[in-house]
């Protein structure tokens, strides 16, 4: 059987990059009306709650708010603060027009603080309203991380019919932010002196679990009456991270119990297994592959993992219900003459070799038998 190469190349992609539900046993019944843990470094999912249902997010918006300015902006830059801001409701940190201010501090008063008005000063600073930053903010999520389920009006989450969501759009923003080291910085912030034209104090975030569950490390809660109380949690402990997302929970203490209850489920039920830079693989033809760097993945406690490699240097682990955990590309270790031992077989991979790689790609999902 002969496939394009776009046809192909589009397998590939699916292949490695759509992460799998590896979830085991239910959880005991969540308040929340959807939710869902993944693993941060995968992507995967360890516990699904209605994930893909849309939902408003509240103030869980500024996860994007922030990630967005922190990669489309210049901190450093000095923001004048719009009349808009200061008209804006909800929390803020009590901006004052025309009062300078930097954009990292502006960020660091949205995530710690939830400043409404910060969200505003924001968006006016970047794209110069608050419609054309929203327009941003969407096509930086469907664009750069991939999220579809996902379309925001305002930078700051207040209330708009179609401002919406879903728990697992969420968690895959939160899993991207989550790698720029300043955004995780400022998450994790309990405090910080905030020194402003209309109001100095010291500022508390408002994620509750920073202070009480052991290895926290934020991300941000939000509310308005018809989203419910939302709320985005990341932890780490012994090396794995888990990010937990709860939307529509009827209370804060239902939404943290929950969150307490996803979190302590992965950690109790899954452990982190690393492969190491450097460890080879022998395809059935002989090719020898090598890893690069390290590669993590979450298993299940007391499950037992493959390794394969096929003839493209495609590595997927998966588990004994053959759920991937994890997907790799390798290196193609060069023929050495001082390596007697080792046979690699060079030249073209043959048409035989890639229609036998991708055969087994669609023989995984079930298209061929």
């Amino acid at each position: 059987m002969r496939f394009s190469k776009l046809f192909i190349c589009f397998l590939t992609m699916y292949y490695l990059f759509i992460p799998l539900p590896i979830y085991g046993e239910e959880l005991a019944s969540l308040h929340s009306e959807t939710a869902v843990l993944i693993d941060a470094t995968s992507g995967n999912i360890l516990y699904d709650q209605d994930s893909q249902q849309k939902m408003y997010p509240a103030s869980i918006t500024k996860i994007v708010t922030a990630i967005v300015a922190i990669e489309k902006g210049n901190v450093d830059d000095i923001v004048v603060v719009p009349k808009e801001a200061t008209e804006v409701i909800g929390t803020r940190v009590y901006l004052v027009e025309d009062e300078e201010v930097s954009l990292l501090t502006l960020i660091q008063g949205l995530l710690i603080n939830s400043g409404n008005d910060a969200g505003t000063a924001i968006a006016h600073h970047i794209s110069g309203s608050e419609e054309a930053f929203a327009l941003e903010m969407n096509r930086f999520i469907h664009d750069e991380i991939g999220v579809s389920q996902t379309n925001f009006t305002n930078p700051h989450g207040l209330f708009d019919e179609n401002h919406i969501t879903t728990a697992y759009d969420m968690a895959k923003i939160t899993q991207y932010a989550l790698e720029n080291e300043l955004f995780r910085e400022i998450v994790a912030m309990k405090e910080m002196e905030w020194k402003g034209e209309g109001w100095e104090t010291t500022i508390y975030n408002h994620h509750r679990m920073l202070w009480d569950y052991e290895g926290a490390t934020g991300v941000k809660n939000g509310f308005v009456r018809k989203s419910g109380y939302t709320l985005v949690t990341s932890a780490e402990r012994d090396g794995m991270e888990l990010i937990a997302v709860t939307l529509n929970s009827p209370s804060a203490s239902h939404a943290y119990e929950d969150t307490a209850m996803l979190l302590d489920y992965g950690f109790d039920s899954y452990e982190l297994h690393t492969l190491e830079a450097g460890e080879k693989f022998k395809t059935d033809t002989k090719k020898i592959f090598q890893l690069n760097d390290d590669v993590h993945y979450v298993q299940k406690k007391g499950e037992k993992s493959n390794v394969y490699v096929n003839d493209s240097g495609l590595l997927r682990v998966v588990d004994e219900n053959n759920n991937r955990l994890m997907s790799s590309i390798l290196e193609l270790v060069e023929t050495k003459k001082s390596d007697e031992d080792v046979i690699i077989e060079e030249g073209e991979e043959s048409e035989e070799d890639s229609n036998s790689f991708f055969y087994r790609i669609l023989s995984y999902f079930g298209w061929v038998s």
